[in-house]
């Protein structure tokens, strides 16, 4: 089986504090996996080791078959990356934007002009080429940016919290995207704190202080916990971890 994410005994520790704690898992590809947990609970320090932005302290891992410390900027090259917040330039168009990132991909100019145009047409901004970022709904400004994010093509894309604040019609449009470009063979890691997105997700995964507490299908998950939602499990380890 091909795996996007191997992670063995994955550490990394700031001073007295550790972030991640021994975490192995392994992600087959082609699928949506919702990583899990509150905030602090070591979801964004394993994000970032993922993309090879920060070093483990121990441990070892593969992104599509890259090495997390060795071959860092291979894995950048390879992965698309839209964070919570809104990171575009909101005093350019949309197109505007989406040339920028193109360049910073390194697209030919031949690659360039059709892949503009079939990204707009998969975030459904096709008509919106000529405005400003800016101007747009916060619905449509995460569209943007996860259309710059797929603008190489990634094999893997990482979303962090990518439907926060907008309202349920743009999240529910947001995942019909996100479903298609698996659909269509792209790896997809994300984290949210919507449960019921958690839910569409092909495999789950709960972090609970730097510790993987369970991974599989949120129908393995469920039934492992004996509880009807992945919502329910997550409040019932939230509260195993405070009473520990």
């Amino acid at each position: 089986m091909e795996y996007v994410i191997n992670l063995r005994e994955l550490t990394k520790r700031f001073g007295n504090i550790t972030a991640v704690d021994k975490l192995t898992l392994q992600v087959p590809a082609y699928k949506i996996f919702g990583l899990l947990g509150p905030n602090g609970s070591g979801k964004s320090t394993t994000i970032r080791m993922i993309c090879g932005i920060l070093k483990p302290t121990s441990g070892e891992g593969t992104v599509l078959g890259y090495d997390i410390e060795k071959e860092s900027e291979k894995i950048k090259k390879s992965i698309g990356y839209m964070s919570q917040k809104f990171s575009l330039y909101e005093d350019l168009t949309v197109r505007e934007n989406l040339n920028f990132y193109a360049s910073v991909y390194g697209l030919s100019k031949k690659e360039l002009k059709q892949r503009i145009k079939e990204v707009l047409d998969i975030v459904g901004l096709e008509e919106r080429g000529k405005q400003i970022a800016g101007t747009l709904s916060g619905g449509l400004k995460q569209r943007l940016a996860l259309g710059c994010a797929i603008l190489h093509n990634p094999k893997l894309l990482i979303l962090d919290e990518p439907t926060s604040g907008v309202d349920p019609l743009s999240r529910r449009m947001f995942w019909d995207i996100i479903k298609s470009l698996a659909n269509d063979g792209m790896s997809i890691l994300l984290t949210t704190h919507y449960m019921e997105e958690a839910e569409i997700c092909d495999l789950t995964a709960f972090m609970f202080n730097g510790k993987l507490m369970a991974f599989g299908t949120p129908y393995e998950i469920k039934r492992e916990n004996n509880l009807d939602s992945l919502e329910d499990v997550f409040i019932k380890y939230v509260r195993m971890m405070n009473n520990e």
